[in-house]
């Protein structure tokens, strides 16, 4: 069952470029966005085994804390020729720095390795899973994903993460070549290129439209 989502609510997450995308695709719909980490909330274990139950856990513990709507996304890079890594634990391939060139560093050496050369050797796929969790514990949860292949050396200084060595189908320049508007813009303006930006014009449907 759907339900409007207004005012306030928390962003799960203490990750300021997940943070920078999410309130870019919340304000057009006039919801006041605060994050988890300035409510000073403790970033809960992440112990589910899909994206979309480790998004759920991030949604319901700050709901739970804060007597707000909380909306929370669980996103990573998945790579065909290493059997879904990293996945789940893309941000934790990037270390307690979170240092994603090292990161990027080890996808590729785990592609090389692999003798994987060829675009249809490097095919890789990022999924981002959102929930909304109301402090009644109703939850609202959508999946997007967008497909492409990865390229080294990685290129570009936009975006986050992984983002510079992901090329999208269809596209010449990778996510980290990419302005905000061209990645995660949504319809009319934009063509909702991202895995977020899919994930979300699925939750508008959901709770953000009357």
């Amino acid at each position: 069952m759907s339900r409007r989502l207004s005012g306030k609510v928390v962003i799960a997450t203490h990750n300021a470029g997940k943070l920078k995308e999410m309130r870019e695709l919340l304000a057009p719909h006039g919801v006041e966005a605060i994050s988890a980490g300035e409510l000073d909330l403790p970033e809960p274990d992440e112990t589910g085994v899909t994206f979309a139950e480790n998004a759920f856990i991030k949604a319901h513990a700050a709901a739970m804390k804060s007597g707000l709507p909380a909306f929370a996304d669980d996103s990573g890079l998945c790579v065909e020729a290493l059997g879904g890594d990293p996945g789940l634990y893309s941000a934790r391939w990037a270390g307690p720095e979170k240092d994603f060139n090292a990161a990027m560093a080890k996808v590729e050496a785990g592609l090389q390795e692999k003798g994987a050369i060829t675009p249809s050797q490097r095919r890789a796929w990022f999924i981002s899973a959102l929930s909304v969790v109301w402090p009644d514990e109703h939850e609202v949860a959508v999946e997007g994903r967008v497909d492409g292949v990865l390229i080294w050396p990685p290129r570009g200084k936009a975006g986050f993460g992984y983002d510079p060595m992901f090329l999208p189908d269809g596209f010449d320049r990778t996510f980290g070549e990419m302005t905000a508007e061209e990645k995660h813009g949504l319809p009319p303006h934009g063509l909702g290129l991202s895995h977020r930006a899919r994930a979300f014009i699925a939750l508008e449907k959901l709770c953000l439209k009357v």
